[in-house]
């Protein structure tokens, strides 16, 4: 699927610790009815045989609901799976070399947390960014946290796309007005809801919101 920044405006992250009476698949699709513009499948403790299997009937939900899918950290699970594509952090393979294994249709993010990580990212091939912590998250709580003025600076050195991250929730994600960001990308704050679709929708309203105000922090 061909990586468009419309894709950020609304980047759910999936967190199966949060998966109560619901299936995780049906959790999933609750969220894609919601309106999730990007979903990104996060399981650390799955081998990847497994992950594979998961990626690729996650991935037919994501094409019927038009949504690409994008792989936490694991490049191989990504390339086998058919996703289309991955997310790295600092500690994971270098987006230079998987743009050389995946080829330029294959869609790269990267975490970046200061201006200098943000430059390489996108001079190495990555097609957007996932900046923060801009909040305390409940899934993070050791990741460092940035300033808004900070997360404005990121967005502007950069022509790629960028994502705020980190503890975003309906009731804090106005706050982020004016930080330049294409959108957020929320886990708890979809997935931990008691209703995912109807919080989805909302939180969708709101950032949508968010994006048409205008002028930005110095």
């Amino acid at each position: 699927m061909q990586f468009q920044t419309k894709h950020m405006l609304l980047y759910a992250i999936t967190n199966r610790a949060q998966t109560d009476a619901q299936t995780f698949l049906n959790q999933t699709e609750n969220a894609l009815k919601g309106g999730i513009t990007m979903l990104q499948l996060r399981e650390k403790g799955l081998d990847e045989a497994s992950f594979v299997t998961e990626a690729i009937q996650i991935k037919q939900l994501c094409r019927k609901y038009h949504v690409p899918l994008i792989i936490n950290d694991n490049v191989n699970v990504a390339l086998k799976s058919g996703a289309d594509g991955v997310h790295v952090g600092a500690d994971d393979e270098p987006v230079k070399s998987i743009r050389q294994r995946a080829g330029k249709n294959f869609i790269i993010g990267a975490t970046a947390k200061t201006i200098e990580q943000a430059k390489k990212a996108q001079a190495d091939g990555a097609d957007y960014l996932g900046v923060g912590a801009v909040f305390p998250s409940p899934t993070k709580q050791n990741a460092i946290r940035i300033t808004p003025q900070l997360l404005f600076h990121i967005c502007s050195c950069v022509t790629i796309p960028a994502v705020a991250i980190g503890g975003v929730s309906h009731s804090n994600v106005m706050q982020l007005k004016g930080c330049g960001m294409s959108g957020i990308a929320v886990s708890s704050a979809v997935f931990a809801a008691d209703n995912i679709t109807a919080s989805t929708i909302e939180l969708k309203k709101q950032v949508e919101q968010l994006m048409q105000t205008k002028g930005g922090i110095q």
